[in-house]
């Protein structure tokens, strides 16, 4: 690969706001041929909004693009992938009521002179292509039913099969077991080797630094470090991502946070080798009274299912929950609640009606105990009234519609739907996620004085400065396993991003 041989893909000062934000600011990347481009940076550092841009679904921006030398500008996804440019995003786009095989094909079903579709050619391509793949599945089985790794491997063969020459892989080994994370970088070695160029997307920086020929860091919407991976290391790229030693610095990113855990207390939760195929393995845990356990890892690495799995809503292959010392068995979410615990999922869009107003958001959980053949109105406003008050919802009207309110006060009003219960311990799923620096200073306010009732709560993140600010002792995930756990010591960001 000459370095003077013109790119393959080329952006020049290239930017792109939303409302007025900035998510990139003038960025210049390159891509050559027969290249596996590594591409890192933290949550918003702008790196799927340039992907984006390449692959044709943000076409409103500031710059050139240009392929092979000619500059460009797609009006549409459709011609991106016309170019011979294909993508997986992060969220799988697969079908689940379609069997493998048409998932495999989805969009280019091989046909005969007549136009029908060749079923049994297709079902014997998709076999020899997964097989590639080192995946040995039915291509007659719904896709559906399959686990989610599987799901994920099945959606990047279609885009390494595609016969693109840029293959963009946003967190393609997120849902992904070593081995089968082994044999995708296998072909994709192969298939650089063939002359197609990769952008490779992820926060495991291992990964990236293991199988890419260049790395690329992004830091607030700006291309700050591009090097060849074998000149680099990943203690480097962390401070880079980070901008250590860098004037513009957040104070948050350099702060060191003191831990102070609560050994004293009586644990309320305990797990005991807890474990789910493809999710998590053999997870120990406890989280005591009046404590914020912080579990903190990246996309992928298990936290999410674990968190679900003690709401009832996964159920685990073996190990043992207790609360306060008594074995429970939660086999869906009305027995996890029974025992005491509630959730706020990373989407408050599940969780909430958007439609309707504040009071009936807060006092869904218990209808049961103000209500027996008719509803109450004035008993839910009441409580609605007394959690507005206490969190300090904007604005503290009851009757507004929760559409209305902002994203950290909907998350308000998730907290007080289970805060009506009350529960004994509470589970919270990225519960800072997307808000404001203002926003996000009154939810952890709010944490800690739950924590100070007594409440036991896990707050599982993949934002390291939300589990630094909210927790008294933090436990480290990394691709289904507690690896690391940190108690009454000062920790870092950076310390956290080293050990996951």
């Amino acid at each position: 690969m000459e370095s003077d041989a013109t790119p393959l893909l080329e952006l020049v000062g290239v930017s792109k706001s939303f409302g007025g934000v900035e998510a990139l600011r003038d960025v210049s990347f390159t891509l050559r041929a027969g290249e596996i481009h590594g591409l890192v940076g933290e949550n918003g550092a702008g790196k799927s909004t340039m992907m984006k841009i390449i692959a044709g679904v943000h076409t409103d921006y500031a710059g050139t693009y240009r392929i092979g030398g000619a500059e460009v500008h797609f009006r549409s996804a459709r011609d991106a992938l016309a170019a011979g440019i294909a993508m997986v995003h992060q969220e799988l786009s697969i079908v689940p009521d379609l069997t493998v095989a048409e998932n495999v094909f989805l969009g280019k079903q091989p046909t005969n002179r007549l136009g029908i579709v060749h079923w049994r050619e297709m079902v014997r391509q998709a076999r020899e292509q997964l097989a590639s793949l080192g995946i040995d599945v039915d291509p007659n089985q719904r896709i559906g039913d399959l686990p989610i790794g599987l799901q994920q491997l099945i959606e990047i063969a279609r885009v390494l099969f595609s016969g693109a020459r840029i293959i963009i892989l946003d967190e393609p080994t997120s849902a992904l077991s070593p081995p089968e994370i082994e044999r995708l970088f296998a072909v994709l070695r192969r298939l650089r080797d063939g002359g197609r160029s990769i952008v490779f997307i992820s926060h495991f920086l291992d990964d990236v630094l293991r199988v890419s020929d260049t790395v690329t860091v992004f830091r607030n919407g700006r291309r700050v470090f591009t090097s060849p991976a074998s000149e680099t290391s990943k203690s480097v790229v962390i401070e880079r991502m980070i901008g250590a030693g860098h004037e513009e610095l957040e104070e948050s990113y350099t702060s060191d946070f003191r831990l102070e855990s609560r050994p004293d207390a009586p644990p309320v939760l305990e797990t005991v080798g807890l474990s789910l195929a493809r999710a998590y393995r053999d997870v120990s845990l406890q989280v005591h009274a009046g404590e914020v356990l912080g579990i903190y890892g990246f996309m992928g690495c298990g936290q999410v299912p674990l968190a679900r799995t003690l709401f009832g809503k996964l159920k685990p292959d073996r190990g043992a929950v207790r609360i306060g010392g008594s074995p429970i068995s939660l086999r869906n979410t009305s027995a996890a609640r029974r025992a005491g615990i509630a959730f706020v999922p990373e989407s408050r869009r599940s969780m909430l009606f958007h439609l309707e107003p504040v009071y009936k958001n807060t006092s869904i959980s218990i209808l049961d105990r103000i209500s027996s053949l008719w509803l109450k109105p004035g008993r839910e406003r009441q409580l609605a009234q007394m959690h507005v008050e206490r969190l300090r919802i904007r604005p503290p009207r009851v009757d507004a519609l929760l559409g209305s309110l902002s994203g950290g006060n909907q998350q308000k009003v998730a907290l007080a739907k289970w805060l009506s219960f009350p529960p004994k311990v509470l589970i919270l799923s990225e519960p800072t996620r997307g808000m404001d620096v203002g926003a996000k200073d009154e939810v952890a306010r709010i944490i800690r004085n739950l924590r100070d009732e007594g409440l036991a709560v896990v707050v599982v993140s993949t934002e390291p400065e939300t589990v630094l600010s909210l927790a008294d002792r933090i436990l480290i995930m990394k691709k289904g396993g507690i690896v690391r756990e940190f108690a009454n010591e000062v920790v870092s960001k950076d310390r956290l991003l080293e050990a996951a």
